[in-house]
């Protein structure tokens, strides 16, 4: 017997380490509150392996009502979000139909389904064919897959109730909700182009104040560091990048309340010869 308790004492911290994906009721639960705009309840003692079990299920319950898969989220791909969420490095959600549903100039009506969404500054890019898996790391040849930079502010949504860590985020999709699309620009497979994009100022700001202010060299060191990063980690699960998939590059900046009865413009300085902007208003 002593051996026996010996042996499971042994065991217990592998155990403990193996994923215990939430249950389908408690995501079914998850995805009717978020939908709702209800806080959800938090999944408890949760590992990443457990958060991205969890995505996976609730991502078929959100695209029956936000419209199906269109690409991939990339969250923390800056080193605050990263502080803020005890995360070592970037995390990703799917992208639905919903979430690049509004355009430039767009008002936007703080329902109950959407109360509690923020305001991020961001940046997409669309894959042009499916070599982005196998472009590397050079910025060049990343771009050579890619056919459209559009400018982008994030409405995103925790939909949490009390505080949250990485694997909750994780495990309500990197908090993927809404956002506000600019005027698709051309990809320039160029040094100068990306060098455009690394070097260039991203400006948040509501119709009173500057908001955010960051260089293009706050995600991952550069926008296109997120692409190789999303490759890998698409594909420790089997998954890759297809041609059409949208890739939202992260928040530049810590994202700010959407405050209803306010305008909010996102300029892009330095990556065209002009400033390139999104804007939104908020009811």
């Amino acid at each position: 017997m002593r051996r026996l308790l010996l042996l499971t004492a042994a065991l217990l911290p592998s155990l403990a380490a193996e994923a215990a994906c939430p249950p389908d009721p408690a995501v079914a639960a998850t995805a009717g509150a978020l939908l709702a705009g209800r806080p959800a309840e938090p999944y408890p003692d949760l590992s990443m392996a457990d958060a991205e079990c969890a995505r996976a299920k609730l991502v078929p319950l959100l695209a029956a009502e936000l419209g199906r898969p269109i690409g991939y989220k990339a969250g923390a791909t800056g080193a605050a979000t990263q502080r803020a969420f005890g995360l070592s490095g970037p995390v990703y959600g799917v992208m639905f139909e919903s979430t690049m549903s509004l355009r430039d100039g767009a008002t936007l009506q703080l329902t109950p389904q959407v109360a509690g969404v923020s305001v991020e500054a961001d940046l997409l890019v669309r894959v042009r064919d499916e070599g982005i898996n196998t472009a590397g790391a050079d910025h060049v040849q990343i771009l050579r897959h890619l056919d459209q930079v559009i400018p982008y502010i994030e409405l995103p949504r925790v939909g949490l109730g009390g505080p949250v860590n990485g694997p909750l985020l994780v495990s309500v999709n990197v908090a993927a909700r809404l956002g506000v699309t600019g005027t698709p620009i051309p990809v320039e497979a160029t040094e100068a182009f990306a060098a455009r994009l690394g070097s260039m100022t991203v400006i948040l700001s509501d119709d009173t104040k500057e908001l955010a202010r960051a260089p293009g060299s706050a995600l991952l060191g550069h926008p296109l560091n997120v692409i190789p990063w999303l490759v890998g980690d698409l594909a420790r699960q089997g998954l890759k990048l297809k041609a059409g998939d949208i890739v939202s590059l992260g928040g530049f900046a810590p994202s700010v309340p959407a405050v209803a009865g306010r305008s909010y413009s996102l300029r892009y300085e330095g990556m065209l010869a002009q400033p390139v902007s999104v804007g939104l208003q908020v009811r």
